[in-house]
């Protein structure tokens, strides 16, 4: 009675051993395969045969992975201190360095992109942080790219999400923003001014040129004036503008 119960059990556990030793691999993911604790190859996509307990695999999905860098706390070249936090995409190219050369490339990736961002961004100062964001995702992309190379692990692209600042160093950026825009009105009335004095000047050297010029303009001023009705005005007449109207005798 109990020869057929211990035949039907090893049965069960023949077809367990087949069946475990068929693995499916998607379109994006490929297993590492290790034999006797040795890697051996590369497999997959498609149906990969595994021998059992002489052959391990290890599953590596090859999409790329979006990472969020959580707030990091950033002392900027001029020694302000702010917040940044960063999306991070990034995606395996060599499975066999992804799971041999790291532990968990994962949390290695995302420990790399938090002492990154700290160390580039400390080299520049916040109003860079501030209007290049472009240029320093960039230069923290290439920085990350270089250093995972070595794991099989390509980084995309960087974004710098958000710079939050402490509410003293917003009211300090506007009172700076303020004294700019008050300096460059103070330049422009400048500017008009300096532009005014030079024409006046050059009226004046024109009219001094021509007396009869000279008289015009004092007879149209005298026309302006006494438009207005509101009041009596003495206007005093120079001699000297006679002096072209009236010929001694």
């Amino acid at each position: 009675m109990g020869f057929p119960l211990t035949l039907g059990t090893l049965l069960v556990l023949l077809v367990a051993l087949i069946v475990s030793a068929f693995r499916i691999f998607r379109e994006y993911e490929r297993g590492v395969v290790f034999q006797l604790g040795r890697f051996w190859k590369v497999k997959g996509p498609g149906l990969v045969i595994i021998i059992p307990v002489i052959q391990q695999v290890v599953r590596v999905d090859l999409r790329t992975v979006v990472l969020d860098v959580p707030p990091q706390d950033v002392i900027t070249r001029d020694n302000v201190s702010v917040k940044v936090n960063a999306v991070i995409y990034f995606r395996v190219l060599d499975a066999q360095k992804a799971i041999i050369q790291v532990e968990d490339f994962h949390m290695a990736t995302s420990q790399l992109a938090q002492t990154t961002l700290r160390a580039v961004l400390g080299k520049h100062e916040l109003d860079q942080l501030l209007a290049e964001r472009e240029r320093l995702n960039a230069d923290i992309q290439q920085v990350l790219d270089a250093q995972t190379d070595a794991w099989g692990i390509k980084v995309a692209n960087v974004e710098i999400k958000h710079v939050d600042l402490n509410e003293s160093m917003i009211r300090a950026i506007a009172k700076q923003a303020e004294a700019e825009r008050e300096r460059r009105a103070k330049v422009i009335h400048a500017e008009g001014e300096l532009q005014a004095s030079e024409k006046l000047a050059q009226a004046a050297e024109v009219l001094g040129r021509q007396p009869g010029a000279m008289q015009l303009r004092y007879m149209q001023t005298l026309g302006v004036i006494a438009g207005d009705k509101s009041s009596t005005i003495v206007f005093p007449l120079p001699l000297e503008l006679l002096k072209g109207v009236v010929e001694p005798k």
